[in-house]
């Protein structure tokens, strides 16, 4: 007599079958891997989203994710070797990517934790796809004489590059500067005491921060994190310039999800405006904001949309989107505008959100006194300086500093010192 249960496990042990013959081939492990690069996706963006986010929050880069990996799958056995290569190679480099520039970093730093765990998954997957796309690349090898095959080779080799150049590294990058922020809480190095303080964005975040109060009677946000910026933070004090550091968010104690071009950052500025306008002991009309790289860039930003900011100091300040790429000039403006029109629309997706106005446009509307300090040689598209001074309508001022990137106060103390101090003291202190 059968048992009631034997269809159930001869069907089970068919499937079981079917599996492991799938997985015996090179379609069946490609999927495989893309499945694990999938379920990382959908563990990060909708079951275990950063603190103060919500699966919502992750909708639109979230299903692109998936559909794109899933679309692979299925197109994956229907396509010639060579096509499946370059999708094999493409998609394990940029899953590669997904598990070490996350999972891998906040692992090192903290230890794996939510959806680190299938973060760590996907870093043996991306490195199956990318031994697939090899192999395959090297089964498809093309007959004729030497010299055709080594000119194929060589081409292949030119544009493998080129797309490693103008696609992959710009994906890569996005990712990573979406995904991954610094971990930790530096240590205070404020020269006085400070206050730890907490505030809440317009987007429901909660920001951790440092506050000194003030002795001479205005107060300045240095920007972006406690790390960077405690060296300006502790000169500002030393002439008597109250300071507020914080983590902006996804970054340290602070809610949110990171995004290292800071496109939501005047979020962030606008809070810890409205944080110290709410402490009896400030001057709502003395706050100021000094910024460095793209705390430059956010600062202008918050002054040009209206933040209440007596005086900007902006330093490092340069390209955060395609929008600013179009503004340089020559060579450097078609080679950038080409990586950062992918690395715009990359981080769009990743950020599930839109990049912000040009700089240009936004310091034609600053109506503060603005500082504008950059280096020369500098990076990061901060030679587009003097473009931004020349629109600005405002008071202002420019300085090309020694000292490359944000290193014009370790190059020229007693310089950053008299050219700093004097333009907020001319604009936040003399004469209130």
């Amino acid at each position: 007599m059968t048992s009631a249960t034997e269809p159930i496990v001869e069907r089970r042990k068919g499937v079981a079958a079917r599996a492991a013959t799938a997985l015996r081939t090179e379609a069946g492990l490609a999927r495989l891997a893309l499945g694990v690069a999938a379920l990382h996706v959908v563990d990060d963006n909708f079951l275990q989203p950063q603190p103060g986010t919500s699966a919502a929050d992750h909708l639109v880069g979230g299903l692109v994710q998936v559909a794109f990996f899933l679309l692979v799958a299925w197109a994956y056995p229907r396509l010639r070797p060579g096509a499946r290569a370059t999708l094999a190679l493409g998609s394990g480099i940029f899953t590669v990517v997904m598990g070490v520039g996350e999972a891998g970093y906040y692992t090192r730093e903290n230890g794996p934790s939510g959806d680190d765990f299938t973060g760590l998954l996907a870093i043996p997957a991306g490195f199956l796809l990318v031994v697939i796309g090899l192999a395959t690349l090297w089964r498809s090898r093309k007959g004729g004489s030497l010299v055709r095959r080594y000119v194929r080779r060589a081409l292949l080799t030119a544009g493998g590059l080129l797309a490693a150049f103008l696609v992959v590294f710009p994906v890569a990058q996005s990712y990573v500067v979406t995904h991954a922020a610094r971990a930790y809480v530096p240590t205070p190095e404020l020269g006085v005491a400070h206050q730890d303080v907490s505030f809440v964005t317009a987007d429901g975040l909660r920001l951790e921060g440092w506050y000194v109060p003030s002795t001479n009677g205005a107060t300045v946000i240095v920007f972006p994190g406690r790390k960077g910026p405690q060296e300006p933070a502790r000169l500002l004090v030393s002439h008597g310039y109250g300071v507020l550091l914080f983590d902006r968010r996804g970054e340290g104690e602070s809610e949110g999800d990171p995004n290292a071009f800071g496109w939501a950052g005047t979020r962030d500025v606008e809070a810890a405006i409205a944080y110290l306008r709410s402490r009896p002991e400030v001057d709502p009309g003395r706050i100021g904001g000094l910024g460095l790289s793209v705390g430059g860039e956010v600062m202008l930003q918050a002054a040009a949309e209206g933040a209440a900011l007596g005086a900007v100091v902006s330093e490092g300040a340069g390209i955060r989107s395609v929008r600013e790429a179009v503004e340089l000039s020559g060579f450097e403006r078609w080679l950038s505008t080409a990586v950062f029109a992918v690395s715009t629309v990359s981080t769009a997706v990743f950020a599930s959100d839109l990049p912000p106005p040009s700089l240009t446009d936004l310091s034609a509307e600053i109506p503060a006194p603005v500082f504008f300090i950059y280096a020369t040689p500098g990076q990061g598209g901060e030679s587009l300086n003097p473009t931004y001074y020349e629109a600005a309508s405002g008071p202002k001022e420019i300085w090309s500093a020694e000292g490359g990137h944000t290193g014009a106060l370790a190059a020229e103390p007693e310089e950053y010192e008299r050219r700093v101090t004097g333009f907020f003291d001319d604009n936040l202190v003399e004469g209130r």
